[in-house]
């Protein structure tokens, strides 16, 4: 295994904790204590995968994040947040942010190891996509992780891209709320699933250019949500 996972606390008993397990499960760990040197040692080597604490120095997790989706060399390495915070409001900021999971601590090193995992095969089985996915004036090239409206390229958080893609790929297939949790940001998420919602609104704000999708992710009462057939 060379796979590479970039460490992100500012306290050196964590860092320890997770580095000495995330080796001993055959990881490279490189490590950062603070949010400047996080971005900066994002962008130079490009790791696999990023632990990343919430509450840091400088630059907190948030900032990070949004940095680091926000651009396009990096906005494919996938992030799991760490924080002592237990708020819903914080879970929901962190994955809308593009974060692709959410740990709170404590816990446990073992079950952050296998959320990695998780977390790195969807990122590897994304990245084997190619080609492209026609339906209708929505036009999708998975190579390069693009999504376009007629003319118009849609600009899509990470969350929602894949979102959207699951749907255009299953259109007319009910998913509900937890299918959609689990499917998209991969794990079972406890607690509200507000966070679902909330994409599904900002998805329809940016379809609406065309009459056609306007309307075209449906809501199933009581079950969730669909993409419409479209011819």
């Amino acid at each position: 295994m060379d796979t590479k996972i970039l460490l992100v606390d500012d306290e050196a008993s964590i860092r320890e904790l997770i580095r000495f397990n995330l080796e001993k499960a055959g990881y490279r760990v490189q490590e950062a204590a603070d949010g400047q040197e996080a971005v900066q040692a994002i962008r130079q080597s490009k790791p696999d995968l990023v632990v990343l604490d919430l509450m840091l120095p400088g630059l907190d997790g948030l900032d990070v994040c949004r940095l680091v989706k926000g651009n396009r060399e990096t906005a494919s390495i996938p992030i799991i947040m760490l924080t002592a915070k237990t708020e819903e409001i914080d879970k929901i900021i962190g994955l809308e942010m593009g974060a692709d999971d959410y740990m709170t601590k404590p816990f446990s090193p073992r079950e952050l190891t296998a959320r990695i995992k998780a977390v790195l095969r969807r990122s590897q089985k994304e990245q084997a996509l190619s080609g492209e996915l026609t339906i209708g004036n929505l036009r999708f090239h998975f190579s390069r992780y693009e999504a376009w409206l007629g003319a118009e390229k849609l600009e899509l958080t990470p969350k929602e891209y894949e979102l959207l893609k699951l749907l255009a790929t299953n259109t007319g297939k009910v998913f509900t709320r937890e299918q959609l949790l689990e499917k998209v940001w991969g794990y079972e998420y406890f607690g509200d699933t507000r966070t679902v919602d909330v994409h599904v609104r900002h998805l329809r704000a940016k379809l609406a250019a065309d009459p056609v999708f306007a309307n075209a992710i449906e809501t199933v009462r009581g079950v969730g949500y669909r993409l419409a057939d479209i011819e």
